[in-house]
């Protein structure tokens, strides 16, 4: 081997140094070895890279695929791309590579491949050129790489506060995004601790199924296309509410109608409006798992018109059961005949006689009082019933009888209704007649109050049969789905709602 090397140089002429075409470079060159081309017009010299040309820029590089060179397991602002380099062969050999990027024209450089370009925007795609640069000169550029788009896993979202809702077993928990890693954000979730339940959403999210009682936390995280997120910080420690929250309307029975006109049934409600003009009454917290019963009033019966005694009071709607204070909405007063008329939810509407004006009270916060009877004349007019928006009103002459008091529009079930009008009164003769109030109350001649809304019964004339006091009901509104009941409640829903009417007398279990 060392004597044809020799026999090589001898046979250059030029100092030693080899000469010749591309094809009379020395067969077994080793790193270092110099050689005359003549073909290329150069002097090469032998390096890793193979034969290089020693006083010459290098050639163009080739560039490879670009590939994220920063984990997408973990989030980060910007990210990073590894773009492989194939130096170009018959040029002199590269010192370093210097990769661009497009858009942004963000530079890096390294001495050898691959280059590591940082500072890329996620979600943005990119693609990149390369030169090569020795000493003596900068190669033309690459072609262009073909396009990578950069992406992480979504930033930790910042925590916000859980609450406790009215629902037991039930949090509400805030929270505000982070970065979004490049790719849109799919799915919120939040996670409990201790039990791992989960809720997903938007903020806030609602996490269901905890025990009551328990002391929880909730951390939050966010997936995107690339995978999950690290976990929040832990939130503030919550106990879920033991109790359901449960809104209502409970109404009366009306009371039946004799002369004058029934009373509309009690109404007492928490939401929109309640008997009487009072106050919103406060909601109920059932306990799960608990029966409780609802009785709805039934109207009360009428007599014959100015029979001597009053119509019947409806009877009382009510919901029992432990840990509450029962709500009782109290039956209506039955319509009166001479000096007999009742009281109750709201009163009965007066007949006069023998001097004496009477007339039934309602109930604060149920109902109003009946109206008067101040003519004690033929034919005989009498006055309405009070309702649970309104006092009768009293007989306009001794032949025009008074109309019954409106009801009141409660909206529990989404739409507003309105329930518990007073019963019209009588009239005895060619009078005329009057109209029950709005909300079910009977209009006069004996018309009777209207099922389930606690309208009174209307009075009658002489001799001829009143109108009977309409039924009550009772409406529950909760956010939770009840697991049993009885009594046959038309059940329906309202937005987030779940409304049980009852009709007739039964149950609920949570």
């Amino acid at each position: 081997m060392e004597g044809s090397i020799m026999a090589d140089l001898r046979a250059s002429g030029l100092g030693g140094v080899p000469k010749g075409a591309t094809a009379d470079r020395p067969s077994s060159p080793s790193v270092g070895d110099v050689f005359y081309n003549g073909t290329l017009g150069c002097l090469e010299i032998y390096t890793s890279q193979g034969w290089v040309a020693n006083s010459a820029p290098p050639a163009i590089p080739t560039i490879g695929t670009p590939t994220q060179s920063n984990s997408s397991a973990t989030f980060a602002a910007t990210s990073s791309a590894s773009i492989p380099i194939t130096p170009g062969a018959g040029g002199g050999l590269a010192n370093s590579y210097t990769v661009t990027s497009s858009p942004g024209s963000i530079v890096a450089t390294n001495t050898s491949s691959p280059v590591i370009v940082s500072g890329l925007t996620n979600g943005t795609s990119y693609t990149f050129t390369t030169t090569s640069t020795n000493n003596f000169n900068t190669s033309a550029s690459s072609s262009v790489s073909s396009p990578v788009t950069l992406l992480t896993v979504p930033q930790a979202p910042t925590i916000g506060t859980a609450t406790a809702t009215g629902t037991y077993g039930q949090i509400s928990l805030t929270y505000t995004a982070g970065a979004t890693g490049g790719s849109a954000v799919t799915t919120f979730t939040a996670t409990s601790s201790p039990g791992g339940l989960t809720g997903t959403g938007s903020s806030p999210i609602t996490v269901s199924g905890l025990t009551n009682g328990t002391q929880y936390t909730f951390t939050v995280t966010a997936t995107n296309s690339t995978g999950t997120s690290a976990a929040s910080a832990a939130s503030n420690s919550v106990t879920p509410n033991s109790t359901v929250t449960v809104n209502y309307l409970v109404v009366a029975g009306g009371g039946g109608g004799d002369s004058g006109g029934g009373g509309a049934g009690g109404l007492r409600s928490t939401v929109t409006a309640t008997g009487r003009g009072g106050s919103l009454e406060t909601p109920l917290m059932f306990l799960p798992n608990t029966q409780y019963t609802i009785s709805v009033g039934s109207g009360g019966t009428a007599n014959v018109g100015y029979s001597g005694s009053q119509g019947q009071n409806g009877t009382n709607s009510y919901i029992s059961g432990s840990g509450i204070t029962t709500v009782t909405s109290l039956g209506g007063g039955g319509g009166g005949s001479y000096n007999s008329v009742g009281s109750g939810g709201s009163g009965g509407g007066a007949s006069y006689s023998s001097g004496q004006v009477t007339y039934g009270l309602g109930t604060q916060g149920q109902g109003y009082d009946g109206g008067q009877d101040l003519f004690d004349s033929p034919p005989y007019a009498a006055a309405g019933g009070g309702g649970a928006g309104q006092v009768g009103q009293n007989s306009q002459s001794n032949s025009v009888s008074g109309n019954g008091g409106n009801g009141v529009a409660v909206a529990i079930t989404g739409s507003s209704v309105t329930y518990a009008g007073g019963g019209a009164g009588g009239v005895y003769g060619a009078g005329s007649s009057a109209t029950g109030g709005t909300g079910g109350g009977g209009n006069a001649q004996g018309g009777n109050g209207t099922a389930n809304t606690g309208g009174g019964g209307a009075g009658a004339a002489v001799g001829q049969m009143a109108g009977n006091g309409g039924k009550g009901v009772v409406i529950l509104r909760t956010t939770v789905a009840a697991n049993s009941t009885t009594g046959s409640p038309v059940a329906t829903t309202s937005g987030s709602f779940y409304i049980y009417q009852f009709n007739d007398t039964g149950s609920i279990t949570f």
